[in-house]
């Protein structure tokens, strides 16, 4: 594979990026790029009223994520990144502005930021898309216990899920491969997990 490999990881909320960063960073011996959680400021607030935090939410990812791209620019090895900043746009932010709980000010200001830092950025080499039903989404949210998410309207759930396909089937840019999880446990389908790693260097070769 090539010795600066970049791969992004995309999917919705719960249904295992961060795992998946690690295992696949630490098979390809890579550096592992982690979506900032547990020390964001806003996320609890934001599920607790969308529409009066959801800028201050995605600017704050967005600023995040633009700083762990311009590392990876600076890195010599491999990469995997749990979640793109592609995503954050056409996801979340549009989801949001969609839903009324982004308005056309702030949606527009977002965008004309989103456009001019990524347009300094390295596009991911390969993003896999790990896929699961809004079912399995929400038995994994409840497993790992943040309190913050379990006011998580399933309907926003299914919503993210929806606007994840239609970004996957129209993106074009960069290569796309889709793993479905609703029936893999990365824990202990370690076959299907080497068959992933294999589909993984063929893709990059």
């Amino acid at each position: 594979m090539k010795k600066k490999s970049f791969i992004g990881l995309a999917g919705n909320i719960g249904v295992g990026k961060t795992t998946f960063t690690k295992k696949m960073a630490d098979a390809f011996g890579w550096s592992p790029f982690y979506e900032s959680v547990a020390d964001n400021p806003y996320l609890s607030d934001f599920y607790g009223d969308m529409k009066r935090w959801s800028f201050n939410l995605q600017i704050y990812f967005l600023h995040h994520r633009f700083k762990a791209q311009k590392e990876i620019l600076e890195l010599d090895d491999g990469v995997v990144q749990d979640r793109t900043i592609y995503e954050d746009v056409e996801i979340f932010a549009r989801n949001l502005h969609e839903m009324g709980r982004m308005d056309d000010r702030d949606w527009e200001n977002y965008q004309n930021l989103f456009s001019i830092m990524t347009s300094y950025l390295r596009k991911p080499n390969l993003i896999i898309y790990l896929k699961a039903s809004t079912d399995t989404l929400q038995t994994r949210i409840h497993s790992r216990g943040r309190d913050y998410e379990n006011s998580i309207d399933p309907e926003y759930l299914h919503q993210l899920n929806v606007a994840y396909d239609q970004w996957i089937e129209k993106l074009k840019e960069i290569p796309v491969m889709i793993v479905e999880t609703d029936q893999f446990n990365i824990f202990n389908d370690t076959d299907r997990f080497k068959s992933i790693l294999e589909e993984v260097k063929n893709k990059l070769n």
